[in-house]
Formats: C-alpha cells, structure tokens, sequence
C-alpha cells in the first residue's frame, strides 16, 4: 500500500469518496507529525469507533479506490491491536494499531461463486475451501495516529 498523497484536504477527499462530512484537518495519520486532528465530536460517537471508521476509510482508499482494478482488495477489515496515548505541551495523541485482513477483489469474487455453487453438495469440500480462503488473505498491521488534543 502506498500512503495517501496530501495535496487535497482530508475533510474534502473523505466527502468527495465517501459522501461523509467529518470535522477533521492535518494529515492521514502515518506518523505522529502527520496525525489526523479530530477537530469536535459533536455527534457523540464513540472516540474509539470514529478512529476506527476513519482508519477503514484510509484502507479502502489505499487499497482499492486509488489503484487500478486488476490489484484492489476487497472485504477489507481492521480490528485494534493496540493503543497507546501520548502527551506533549498539551497535546494528544492517539496512536493505534490495527490488525488489517484483505482479499483480492477477483479472489474473493472467486470464492463467493464457489461457494455458492458448492455450498450443500456432498462433493463440496468446505474445510479444504475456507482454507484456501484464509490462505488467499492478507494480513497486515497498519499504525494510525490520531490527534484528539480538542476532544481528550
């Protein structure tokens, strides 16, 4: 995965991908220096789910809107590892860790058509498939960094 180019505010390409108006600025959360400042929690989600859904969004940008069709993944999901808070001059940081599974796009396409297809029949071997799923899955861990100075 390649990181996100910054020439664009965040705020403006998560609404123009995902139809979504956030109050956030700064970076894609790569590094400290480049945290993603969550600016208000007006809503009152849950500050962990909100890290979450942005995280997921910079996945699914990384790994599929941005390429070209023949290397997206799909059934892309994250689940926190870890986190650790920082604190400097006043400042917070979130910095979170997620355990990234992924598929292929056309492997998962594969998988849910052989699925189906076997899915009841004696000859169908479902061990043997969600194994070769599992095999077909990337796994990866992916650090997010969160400024949440305004809302800790």
């Amino acid at each position: 995965m390649s990181p996100l180019p910054t020439d664009t505010p965040i705020k403006e390409v998560i609404q123009a991908a995902f139809d979504t108006s956030l109050p956030i600025s700064g970076g894609w959360g790569y590094r400290q220096d480049d945290a993603t400042i969550l600016e208000a929690n007006s809503d009152n989600t849950p500050l962990t789910q909100l890290e979450h859904m942005l995280a997921s969004m910079r996945a699914y940008l990384e790994m599929n809107l941005t390429v070209e069709e023949s290397k997206r993944y799909g059934s892309i999901n994250l689940n926190e590892k870890s986190r650790k808070q920082h604190q400097d001059n006043g400042k917070v940081w979130d910095e979170v860790v997620y355990t990234l599974t992924a598929m292929k796009e056309s492997d998962y396409a594969m998988f849910i058509e052989e699925y189906k297809e076997g899915y009841g029949k004696e000859t169908f071997d479902m061990q043997a498939h969600f194994a070769r799923r599992k095999e077909a899955t990337l796994t990866q861990e992916l650090t997010y960094w969160f400024d949440v100075t305004h809302i800790s």
